[in-house]
């Protein structure tokens, strides 16, 4: 244990000493698994709202960014670890996790979440619901006193514990869930009233990296001023999600 410490403090000093020089590249984290907000494409590229904000940032902080894939589940802990300098993933902004990371202003305004499932008679103060593990939702429904969580470890699962019928609904944020009830052809629907989760979401930093994530929070701030940010949002995200 101490000397995976020490090798976890040491990667994180080297990806902190690296961008003082300003000559290394910037390592973007996303999941990669979670559209709009961030997927590969055909060609195995990360693509979404994600990239293109990502990608926008950067150059107006004027660094040179590489973009990095990693599980959600360990997506925290491999930043702390220096795997890379910055998550970028459709992360909302806790307490929880800023006990553990530093965030930017959000570049989301706090969006709603939502449950699907296959019909609109489900209790939902009884169900099985699915959830992403370790996400605001998973946490949502643990703390609801009838419902039972399944958890999952990527949000393709969720949805197919839905279809396969091992969970009575899933809860999610709703831009997510948008384009799977429009594909369904009506096997899928929105049940109940949507549940305000989070912060909005932000671009997660450790602890260590104070002047990096001033360099990404000025960055965000100026995209919000210029409308740019907003545009994005309703280019990935539609018309319908908040936006500042």
């Amino acid at each position: 244990m101490k000397s995976l410490f020490l090798s976890s403090a040491v990667l994180a000093f080297a990806a902190t000493m690296s961008m003082a020089d300003g000559h290394s590249v910037v390592r973007l984290g996303t999941e990669g698994a979670y559209p709009p907000y961030n997927f590969l494409d055909d060609n195995g590229e990360v693509a979404g709202f994600e990239r293109e904000l990502g990608d926008a940032l950067c150059e107006r902080a004027e660094l040179t960014c590489e973009w990095v894939t990693n599980d959600w589940d360990s997506i925290i802990p491999n930043l702390v670890s220096g795997n890379y300098d910055a998550i970028i993933a459709g992360m909302s902004i806790t307490a929880e996790r800023e006990e553990v990371v530093d965030f930017t202003q959000n570049y989301t305004p706090p969006s709603p979440s939502a449950y699907v499932g296959m019909s609109a008679d489900i209790d939902l103060e009884n169900a099985v619901i699915a959830a992403q593990t370790g996400t605001i939702q998973a946490a949502h429904i643990a703390e609801m006193a009838g419902a039972t969580l399944v958890e999952f470890p990527n949000p393709d699962e969720t949805i197919a514990s839905v279809a396969a019928g091992e969970a009575d609904a899933v809860l999610a944020d709703k831009d997510f869930l948008i384009p799977v009830v429009e594909e369904s052809g009506g096997a899928m629907m929105f049940i109940g009233e949507d549940v305000p989760l989070g912060g909005g979401i932000g671009m997660a930093f450790r602890e260590s990296d104070p002047e990096m994530r001033a360099k990404f929070d000025a960055a965000i701030q100026s995209m919000k001023d210029d409308g740019s940010l907003n545009a994005l949002i309703i280019e990935h995200l539609g018309e319908d999600s908040p936006r500042f």
